[in-house]
């Protein structure tokens, strides 16, 4: 038909959907969003947000009594499912913490892609078999230094674009101590020999980190401000002033990046400062594990 011209549809492509799972109890939720202005959840929400700012971000809080919680039928519906820090301690088996293993459990079995900083790692690490313990080299807090890949690592997605050696937000006393049976090693430092893994586990698979790519300088300050009487007590500080002077210039140092001279003095690089690539292994578990799953199945 000489002249016709006929306007073929573009298919069109749903936002991502993310399950966050929220690892604190209500009060420490509550806690952390007075003094930050968001729970956990919410702020690990915005992050993924502001990689992907049409992705839809649900929330679970399993720490929770009587939290609805979904199946792996239920689990299946979403693009990936990311579980948060917690100040909980995974090797305490009371109800807030064996929710969250019974809950990853059903993620692996779901098939979904499964993310975790931190709490996340050590509770899909008890969910595949593994073991988590107090870390008997101390308490990692502020930042992790001198995370190395692995051999396996280096040639990871969920590491792509990392150097040789990188420092990262972070604060726990707990670590993977035995690892689950189906377990690559990505990451370790002096202080922990796993800092990010992937774990296979009943037909999922999860990758995680033992720091915090999620957490802004501003965040962690907000964290730490709450720490003053641990970190008091546990020599990391001497006196309350010191510890104040810190955490305010952490603050500081957000706001505005151009202060060369509070980078300088405690160190933060790059690494730290630039959202993009503090961010990366979350962005690379998107890029490289929720988008072709998503593809597989289907959706986009």
């Amino acid at each position: 038909m000489g002249g016709e011209s006929r306007l073929i549809a573009s298919p069109v492509t749903m936002p991502l959907r993310f399950l966050v799972v929220d690892g604190n109890t209500r009060a420490g939720r509550e806690t952390h969003r007075a003094t930050y202005g968001m729970a956990y959840c919410e702020s690990y929400a915005a992050v993924i947000r502001d990689i992907e700012p049409d992705a839809i971000c649900d929330m679970a809080m399993p720490a929770d009594e009587g939290a609805n919680l979904p199946d792996p039928a239920g689990l299946e519906s979403y693009d990936g499912v990311v579980l948060t820090g917690s100040a909980l301690h995974a090797y305490h088996a009371d109800p807030a913490v064996t929710r969250q293993v019974d809950l990853a459990r059903s993620v692996y079995a779901s098939g979904t892609p499964f993310f975790g900083s931190c709490w996340g790692i050590q509770i899909a690490a008890i969910a595949a078999g593994g073991e988590v313990r107090a870390n008997p080299r101390g308490r990692e807090v502020g930042f992790a230094r001198n995370i190395a890949p692995t051999d396996a690592g280096r040639a990871h997605p969920l590491l792509a674009g990392r150097p040789a050696a990188y420092d990262a937000p972070a604060i726990h006393l707990d670590e993977v101590a035995v690892p689950p049976g189906e377990v690559t090693v990505l990451a370790c430092n002096a202080v922990s020999p796993i800092q990010a893994a992937e774990f296979r586990h009943d037909g999922g698979v999860f990758w995680g980190v033992q720091y915090h790519p999620e957490f802004s300088l501003r965040e962690m300050a907000a964290i730490l401000g709450r720490y003053a009487p641990t970190l008091l007590a546990e020599g990391l500080f001497r006196t309350q002033a010191e510890h104040a002077a810190y955490v305010e210039d952490l603050a500081r140092l957000h706001d505005d990046r151009s202060r060369r001279d509070l980078a300088w003095r405690y160190a933060i690089g790059a690494d730290l400062l630039e959202d993009a690539t503090r961010t990366t292994e979350i962005r690379n578990f998107i890029a490289h594990m929720v988008k072709p799953e998503r593809s597989r199945r289907g959706r986009g």
